[in-house]
């Protein structure tokens, strides 16, 4: 399948965009990459995602897809190299499992975390570092969620605490320390000095400054 026959609609700073740009570089998979304006969203973007409106959207051979985790399963799927999620079923429902966790639980609370005042804040703060302590479980005796390599959990999961810190430094409330989750903290540097993972990532101060922009709102 020809690199040429993919196309990622995106936002730069969207942890989701994110996700399926770290799928396709670990897959070695080229991709024709469009840039969206999510104030004046594209004809192109209400086309292929007429049920959401929103980025990604992985279009392949001309047939689009919608909503992260799924098109990261896709592109496993399709593409063999570098398999993404394990061998053993159980192994893979975890990993579906964590990524999940991530999306339901950690991140409504994060946010909140960052963009609620006073007493909600601390209490929203407080459900969030709960969240956080509980996704060490997937890590135990692991250095990665995929074991000794990355895999579809750290995928889906390694934005987060990259996001954190940058939200952290806003707002000045903490969320990760390696006192009271080593493993987390652990985990996420290991990530992020991944070459083909830091190099992806969103310039750090233009990030910080649409994370203002965003929790000013």
């Amino acid at each position: 399948m020809e690199g040429d026959s993919v196309k990622l609609l995106g936002f730069w700073g969207s942890p989701a965009v994110l996700r399926v740009k770290w799928a396709l570089a670990v897959k070695g998979i080229e991709c024709q990459y469009v840039e969206e304006d999510l104030s004046n969203k594209s004809d192109m973007l209400l086309k292929y995602n007429p049920v959401y409106k929103k980025v990604p959207v992985l279009v392949h051979q001309g047939k689009p897809l919608a909503e992260s985790l799924l098109i990261l399963e896709y592109i496993d799927e399709t593409w063999k190299q570098n398999p993404l999620l394990p061998h053993s079923p159980y192994e893979r429902a975890q990993a579906r499992f964590w990524s999940k966790f991530v999306d339901d639980k950690c991140m409504p609370t994060v946010v909140a975390a960052f963009s609620k005042v006073g007493e909600e804040q601390q209490k929203a703060a407080e459900e969030a570092r709960e969240n956080l302590k509980r996704l060490e479980v997937g890590l135990e005796g692991k250095q990665f969620f995929g074991g000794d390599n990355i895999g579809f959990a750290d995928i889906a999961i390694g934005w987060l605490p990259y996001w954190i810190e940058i939200a952290e430094e806003v707002v000045a409330i903490n969320l990760i320390d390696a006192e009271s989750m080593p493993k987390l903290n652990s985990w996420f540097h290991a990530f992020i000095d991944i070459p083909i993972i830091k190099e992806l990532l969103p310039p750090r101060h233009k990030l910080l400054h649409h994370t203002k922009t965003f929790l000013q709102a």
